[in-house]
Formats: structure tokens, sequence, C-alpha cells
């Protein structure tokens, strides 16, 4: 699906952490016409989101994700507290977590708990602009897979 410098051989694991069935359809769908190959797994609160990344119950099974998409308001167990897991514990805290965020003060919310996310994007109001969104999260992939390399 990517061609030239910026091939990708293998399928980027996505998780989608977001409470709104109809802005997981939309990211799911933008997400199958990029460029990236990937696979979406989408959960809608915080505690199936901790199920997944700690491979319980109906997740025993799941792969852990590349990258990991978080609303921080979720029904249940929240972003925040989701964050929080994901920086106490080491085998999780190598996984970049992109905040989705619904205005400017998002990234100061987030960090003003103490946390901080790789990379903070603003969440797409409308339809159209999800595919901004989705390049906006492919170039963040990309910067990941190329800065070792640099290093």
């Amino acid at each position: 699906m990517t061609s030239g410098n910026d091939s990708i051989e293998d399928v980027i694991d996505i998780l989608l952490v977001e409470p709104n069935p109809g802005d997981t359809r939309l990211f799911t769908e933008n997400f199958r016409d990029a460029k990236l190959m990937n696979t979406v797994h989408a959960v809608s609160d915080g505690d199936a989101a901790l199920d997944f990344l700690h491979q319980r119950g109906e997740y025993a099974d799941a792969s852990p994700p590349d990258i990991i998409l978080l609303e921080p308001q979720l029904p249940g167990t929240s972003g925040m507290d989701v964050l929080a897991e994901l920086d106490g514990e080491p085998i999780l805290s190598d996984i970049p977590v992109a905040v989705l965020t619904s205005s400017e003060m998002g990234e100061a919310i987030v960090q003003s708990h103490g946390l901080e996310a790789d990379f903070y994007v603003r969440k797409p109001v409308e339809p159209a602009d999800f595919v901004s969104f989705v390049d906006e999260i492919e170039e963040f992939w990309f910067a990941i897979v190329r800065e070792p390399s640099e290093t």
C-alpha cells in the first residue's frame, strides 16, 4: 500500500480507545484507506483498553498494539488512568500513545494530571477532517519508525 521510501512491510496494529461508535467507524474506514498497512482494534472504554493491553479475558490472544490512539474522556476507567497505567508498566510504557484531544486545551489537561503522551492530535469534528487526522497519525508513525535508525 505504501510506496517509495515510506514502505513499511509489517502491518501496524493500532489500538483505538474511543467511546463514540460513529467516530470509531470513521476512524476505522479512514485507516482502511490510508497508506499504512494496518489493523485497527477498537475498544470503547478504559477497562476494555486495559484488558486488551494486559491480554485478559476476551483479549487473551490479542497482540500488543504498535500504537495507541486514546480518547481521555472514557466511561469507567478514564483515559488518564489508562495513560498512568501505561506509564507505570515497563512492558507497556514503550508503546507510543497519541492522545485524541477535542480542544487546544487537551494537552494541558493531560499534563495537569502529571502525565505525558508521545503525541497529541486534535480529534476531527467533521467527517471530511478524518483524512487529515489519519495523515497526522501516519506522519507520527513514520517518525517513530525512522527515529531509531537516525540515532
